[in-house]
């Protein structure tokens, strides 16, 4: 982060902690314990609680991502590149793009059971719709004039993608990573809630209903770092691999 961002993140992370603990003084209420209290709850069940179900939860987002990519980037470039596939595929995008993959949740879970396998495969059908559609844009608005040069000099499909096509996608492709990665998190809070027993979600919710409210927002600060960090990365990815697209 450059010391403007770094700054301004201080103040904000600043900012909530004052909020919440005015909010916790001024209730006086069990529900809505101080951040010091949480803190401390934190620092005592992390090591050998917390950070279980963080695993298990960081691992389901990883894996999905990473799934996502390895078929969304591919079909996107395709897509975008050429015309006759993205008349074939356009339709069967957007047929399925608007669908609230969250409501597919009771029809993924009969398929695939209630494992692993449905959790992660949430995550990757809210992503790779992002990716593919970012992706295509990307590619689709590259000048054809850019590749004039490598065409002439008799390159390949593959050093297309890798000279123009790569470079021109990155930016709308990070970005359509980190605005599906705010809605995998929640997907999989929601889906961690079912025939699990490890997983941040899983966590939050076992410790609402068994009344213990440090443990839930102990649950709940980790799981929002855990968005926080994954932001983080893909600004960091993008300020390295997009440094020439800066304003």
């Amino acid at each position: 982060m450059g010391k403007i961002s770094l700054r301004m993140f201080v103040f904000g992370a600043c900012l909530c902690i004052v909020l919440w603990a005015g909010l916790a003084y001024l209730l006086a209420m069990p529900v809505i314990p101080s951040p010091e209290q949480v803190a401390l709850r934190l620092a005592a069940k992390f090591p050998e609680t917390i950070s279980v179900h963080a695993g298990y939860s960081l691992m389901r987002i990883v894996l999905g991502l990473f799934a996502a990519v390895a078929v969304g980037y591919p079909v996107g470039v395709l897509m975008g590149h050429f015309p006759r596939v993205n008349r074939l595929f356009a339709p069967v995008l957007y047929m399925t793009y608007p669908v609230p993959k969250i409501a597919l949740l009771p029809v993924v879970m009969l398929l695939f059971g209630v494992g692993e396998t449905s959790k992660l495969l949430l995550v990757f059908l809210i992503i790779v719709f992002q990716v593919i559609v970012g992706v295509r844009d990307a590619v689709a608005a590259i000048p054809s004039e850019t590749y004039a040069p490598l065409r002439v000099l008799g390159a390949s499909f593959p050093q297309i993608v890798r000279h123009i096509i790569v470079p021109a996608s990155l930016p709308k492709f990070i970005t359509a990573v980190r605005v599906a990665m705010a809605t995998a998190i929640s997907v999989l809070f929601f889906t961690e809630t079912f025939g699990t027993q490890y997983g941040i979600g899983c966590y939050i919710m076992d410790a609402w209903l068994r009344v213990n409210y440090l443990d839930m927002y102990a649950g709940i600060v980790v799981l929002s770092t855990m968005g926080l960090m994954l932001f983080i990365l893909l600004d960091f990815a993008e300020r390295r691999l997009c440094a020439w697209n800066r304003q």
